[in-house]
């Protein structure tokens, strides 16, 4: 299931700047596939685009989180102090505190909140990792079921069996190869194929199972798995029943209610290819509208003004 990579061009002035290749899979409800770009059947790995199956395998293993901070449980958050302040509610919850998380210390991707907390005297904590909402989540699943606590990112650990069991249970592949993510949770590798069928599941679930918990939580609180002002919260709210969620190194997987479903990969990890990429996979699907085509467009500035953009071949 192969077909050639798409072309994503940065034109300023009137000439080519520079090129990103893309992979792309838009596959309608049932599964069949209404545009292919790329080896969609390569392995890849999906970074921060698995965290809602994380979060699934911790449902199913007892996190009794609900609404926002569900959201937060499987979000890539940007720092912003209500993302931090749901961080120490789960904590705290579970009878723990900051120092139990496993993340890496850093400041928040928010602009306005990383001002702030610099103004304020602060600094870097684990709080404000993007990754931390899913390691505080983690930990209280870890607590509610009387597991270690200091290892929980080991992958022989009961928590992250659990993980990878739900990856091959919802992509139906075996996990080809485990790495380390950046926030230091284990990583599975499995292809674009298999992450789109996992996102079709979640949102094709029963109404109150763990799969479509996930989703709902996704949907209603799209701020909260990433943040006000980020691309993937203004596409949720601009298309009502879309789940989306975004990885590092330009990956991303949606879903939308009825089961149309898919991912993108910008093969050399560019960012600024990502978003056009993924809108115009859901306008192969028939996702159309002018919110659409603002962030289609990735104009170029120059001096301030508009002299290229960002086009799909």
């Amino acid at each position: 299931m192969s077909a050639e990579s798409l072309l994503v061009e940065v034109v300023r002035s009137g000439f080519v700047e520079s090129t990103h290749r893309a992979r792309m899979l838009a596959v309608a409800a049932d599964g069949s596939p209404v545009r292919v770009h790329g080896a969609v059947d390569a392995l890849v790995s999906p970074r921060s685009s698995m965290k809602p199956l994380q979060a699934l395998a911790m449902v199913r293993a007892g996190l009794s989180l609900e609404g926002e901070l569900l959201a937060l449980a499987c979000a890539s958050h940007a720092g912003e102090p209500f993302h931090v302040e749901g961080v120490r509610r789960i904590l705290t919850g579970a009878g723990l505190d900051e120092s139990a998380l496993g993340c890496p210390e850093d400041l928040p991707e928010d602009t306005a909140s990383r001002e702030e907390l610099l103004r304020s005297g602060g600094g870097r904590a684990r709080v404000y990792m993007n990754c931390s909402g899913k390691h505080a989540a983690m930990l209280a699943t870890c607590a509610a079921n009387d597991w270690p606590l200091e290892t929980y990112l080991d992958p022989a650990h009961p928590l992250q069996r659990a993980v990878r069991a739900t990856v091959e249970e919802l992509t139906c592949e075996r996990v080809a190869a485990t790495g380390v993510d950046g926030c230091g949770a284990p990583l599975f590798f499995v292809s674009m194929v298999g992450v789109t069928r996992a996102f079709r599941t979640l949102v094709q679930a029963p109404p109150g199972s763990p799969e479509r918990r996930i989703a709902d939580a996704f949907r209603a609180h799209p701020e909260w798995t990433s943040g006000t002002a980020r691309p993937e919260a203004r596409l949720m709210r601009a298309i009502p029943g879309l789940m989306v969620k975004a990885g590092a190194e330009a990956f991303d997987a949606f879903a939308f209610s009825d089961g149309r479903s898919g991912t993108v990969k910008i093969e050399d990890g560019g960012q600024r290819a990502r978003l056009p990429v993924t809108v115009a996979a859901l306008g192969a699907l028939g996702f159309q509208g002018p919110e659409l085509d603002e962030l289609t467009t990735g104009v170029l500035l120059g001096g301030g003004r508009p002299v290229g953009e960002i086009r799909l071949r």
